[in-house]
């Protein structure tokens, strides 16, 4: 269960604008942090420069500020903490607790889907290409504080997961894991795309020695079954001109009654949190929407 102090956070990608989508995993996680009397953090997931778009690191944070939903301190952008990331992959090849891969997608796949590990039993090591995790905690199960016991298969659990790519970017799995841990985060609100993600980080946290957050995977809005709203598949904007319309459409999606929508963003905000209910999001990975 979470406890107090609670920090919760909002860690968008700057790929594009806010899309519908997005705005679900603004206002869930928002409105838990606040109906909780917590702190909710901005971070802004820069690290993959091939999939960002110039100025969409500050369009997002002037949506945010058009919607109501104002962070608390300063917003930490990744692109900043890349000595951080650094030091603990170095720390982890001289452990020997990560080693250098050179197999390919076509490779792995002709494994079977998951990597076998192959490269981490060569000797002498490899000296160059991705970076893979030793994983030895392999967790494949956990507590969703919404959609209850989560379960992978345990060969996904136990596979030797990238932490750096091969192009020298560092992986999803490795920075939101430090980046969580150093921000002091007690519980994570995100969509469930990342449910499975989710034992791979507890992987890490056990290797690292390191508090776990506890998680909290809210439905995706899907266009059809299977394929979540998103920024790949041409998903629109949300207006900053006329949030009213989409924070009820958002509110509406998480199961919450309807807010007066006549005065400003910040007094529909402050009734959301008010009556916040839990209990009222739907238990399920995915909800359909209108195209």
């Amino acid at each position: 269960m979470t406890t107090l102090p609670y920090i919760g956070r909002f860690a968008p990608s700057p790929s594009g604008p806010l899309h519908f989508g997005s705005l679900i995993a603004a206002l869930g996680s928002f409105l838990r942090a606040r109906s909780l009397a917590g702190k909710w953090l901005l971070r802004i997931e820069d690290i993959d420069p091939p999939r960002e778009v110039a100025g969409a690191s500050d369009d997002i944070l002037r949506t945010l500020e058009a919607y109501g939903m104002l962070w608390d301190d300063t917003e930490l952008y990744q692109s900043h903490r890349t000595q951080a990331y650094q030091a603990r992959l170095d720390a982890l090849l001289r452990q020997d607790q990560a080693y250098y891969c050179h197999c390919s997608r076509k490779q792995i796949q002709a494994m079977g889907g998951l990597y076998d590990g192959r490269c981490g039993r060569l000797r002498p090591q490899l000296l160059g290409g991705a970076i893979r995790i030793r994983n030895r905690a392999a967790i494949a199960a956990f507590d969703d504080i919404l959609m209850g016991r989560v379960s992978v298969d345990n060969a996904f659990a136990a596979e030797d997961f990238i932490i750096r790519r091969s192009d020298g970017l560092y992986a999803y799995q490795l920075a939101v894991v430090l980046d969580d841990a150093f921000q002091g985060i007690s519980e994570v609100v995100r969509g469930c795309d990342l449910i499975e993600a989710s034992c791979r980080q507890l992987s890490l946290y056990n290797m690292f020695d390191l508090k776990a957050p506890d998680w909290l995977h809210l439905p995706l809005a899907c266009v059809k079954p299977g394929v979540k709203l998103s920024k790949q598949n041409h998903a629109p904007a949300i207006d900053k001109r006329r949030p009213q319309a989409s924070l009820q459409a958002a509110l509406a999606f998480l199961g919450q009654p309807r807010v007066d929508d006549a005065g400003s963003v910040e007094q529909m905000l402050a009734q959301a949190v008010a009556q916040f209910r839990l209990d009222a999001i739907a238990q399920q990975s995915e909800i359909l929407i209108g195209s």
